[in-house]
């Protein structure tokens, strides 16, 4: 756990967290926690039970507001993309007056990416720090975006040149993947709402509209994955008609094949019957003469299949 006293952006790391029960003369005080900290920071700062109880709990939890009277309490979910696997990670934050708390089960980048935010917009009260760090949650939904809309591209162009078994099980997984996250994504659409529209005492009126920014952003995050979750529903309808396209493929050409080698089967059936009476069987150059004809006429169909684009 770090206690700091941030004041116009800049940091000051406090030993004694009984420090920052006590408001500072100027800026506020955020606790930077995990889930082993809430022991000792519910009675220092009488957090309410049942909102430590849902950092506590094992399941995602959804995004919600939470009013309290000494304070409030936040649950906004951080977005992770690794290519293979969307992870949500639950950011717990308790709004007081002077201090703000964050409580994580794991790392989040927003922590780290948010000190250079204070530094530079000089940030000196804990509302605006909570509206910074809930820009750069939202900010980073675009960025998974663009990277699943760059996979869903990628996946289709591989579909389109080669299919492959493995491309259904992807395409499942990742389909998957998008509406497990729209579901989360409208509660978190009505977080922000909430952050803009109620009557909010712990939250600067000036600065609550500030938070209708973030709103739009999250509708349009949402609408964002509405078309992906249409994006891949039409990368399964290409994925079946790719590979009904390539089974009619080999099936053309397993008929031009067996048509190529159906007059050879019949020459071959008709010299190899063993009547008496075939003048032909007696001749000099037979063989041979049989040889080119069965030739001749193959590469005279493979020819013209060819011209017809049959191969």
């Amino acid at each position: 756990m770090k206690v700091r006293l941030v004041q116009n952006g800049l940091f000051t790391q406090i030993d004694d967290i009984a420090d920052a029960l006590v408001p500072p003369a100027n800026g506020f005080y955020w606790v930077d926690a995990n889930l082993e900290d809430l022991e000792m920071l519910q009675p220092l700062f009488q957090l309410h039970d049942l909102a430590v109880e849902d950092c506590l709990n094992d399941e995602e939890q959804r995004p919600k507001l939470e009013l309290y009277d000494s304070h409030y309490f936040i649950v906004i979910n951080s977005i992770r993309f690794d290519d293979e696997e969307i992870f949500l990670r639950a950011l717990n934050i308790f709004l007081f007056r002077h201090t703000i708390i964050t409580v994580t089960r794991q790392k989040i980048n927003e922590i780290r990416s948010i000190k250079p935010v204070l530094w530079e917009e000089e940030v000196n009260s804990p509302d605006r720090f909570l509206y910074h760090l809930v820009d750069l949650v939202v900010d980073n939904y675009f960025t998974v975006g663009d990277r699943i809309e760059a996979k869903i591209e990628t996946l289709e162009e591989d579909i389109l040149v080669h299919t492959k078994k493995s491309h259904l099980n992807e395409i499942i997984g990742l389909r998957s993947e998008i509406l497990w996250l729209k579901k989360m994504l409208v509660p978190q659409r009505d977080l922000i709402w909430a952050l803009n529209k109620r009557e909010l005492r712990l939250i600067d009126d000036q600065l609550q509209k500030y938070f209708g920014d973030i709103y739009e952003n999250a509708v349009k995050i949402t609408e964002e994955f509405e078309t992906f979750r249409d994006l891949m529903g039409n990368l399964r309808e290409a994925y079946q008609s790719s590979l009904s396209n390539r089974t009619n493929e080999i099936m053309r050409i397993f008929t031009a094949l067996t048509t190529i080698f159906m007059p050879m089967t019949i020459i071959t059936g008709i010299y190899g019957m063993n009547f008496d009476n075939m003048p032909e069987l007696h001749t000099a150059h037979g063989y041979y003469a049989v040889l080119a004809i069965i030739f001749g006429v193959g590469l005279s169909m493979f020819l013209f299949f060819k011209k017809k684009n049959w191969f």
